[in-house]
């Protein structure tokens, strides 16, 4: 298999991402989106992980460098491996879905998409947060948390929480995270490069809080190729 073109040509203009090395590289959807911001939380600990098994990381967000600059800070995700577009068009290139079309616009085709219209796996998901998930890792060392479940797992309502965080986080600074809404319902991916740019492993993501195929454990899908 090989990734597809329109990003192998992305790549060969940055030297660190060119071929002769593993990468691992994210397309974000909007820099505001739910999954952006939760898949950034979930990469963070995982990089120097990355790092000594020499897989090189970039993200590519929808968004503009006021909102990279924002979405580092707060995630945690180094800004030097995050880029910014202006619109959808890479992703639409490289095959992305583009969400759901309606034609009633953006925000209307949003709210059906978080409702599981054109978004397969949503409200599932969004189910998950709140019923909690012995299969997935715990977000906090919390007393209340505690009390909900016990501990070494993720409890009820604790995903939620984080997500409730990450949502309050951008609806505060909407329009950094956000600068145009027209591509509020696009879709990203994930690509894992080989040396020679064939692919190791691509997931297209097909709606909201979808970005991983395993959302329990959301990076599974590097297990065969960190450094022990």
């Amino acid at each position: 298999m090989t990734p597809p073109q329109p990003l192998l040509d992305r790549l060969a203009e940055i030297p660190e991402m060119q071929r002769g090395c593993r990468r691992l590289v994210l397309l974000f959807s909007q820099l505001g989106d739910f999954d952006s911001l939760e898949y950034a939380q979930a990469l963070v600990p995982a990089l120097p992980s990355l790092d000594r098994a020499g897989i090189r990381l970039l993200a590519i967000g929808i968004g503009d460098s006021a909102g990279a600059e924002r979405f580092a800070t707060f995630t945690g995700f180094p800004r030097d491996r995050l880029q910014v577009e202006s619109d959808a068009q890479l992703h639409r290139a490289c095959g992305l879905y583009e969400g759901l079309a309606t034609g009633a616009g953006a925000w209307p085709d949003l709210l059906l998409m978080c409702a599981g219209f054109g978004s397969p796996g949503t409200l599932a998901e969004v189910f998950r947060g709140y019923s909690g998930d012995r299969s997935a890792a715990q977000r906090f060392d919390s007393p209340l948390f505690r009390l909900a479940g016990g501990d070494g797992f993720q409890r009820p309502f604790e995903l939620a929480t984080v997500r409730l965080n990450n949502m309050i986080e951008v609806l505060g600074r909407w329009r950094r995270y956000v600068p145009d809404d027209r591509w509020m319902c696009q879709r990203g991916g994930t690509f894992l490069l080989e040396e020679d740019d064939s692919l190791l492993y691509e997931h297209r993501d097909r709606g909201i809080l979808g970005f991983s195929e395993t959302m329990n454990r959301p990076l599974q899908f590097l297990d065969p190729y960190l450094a022990v």
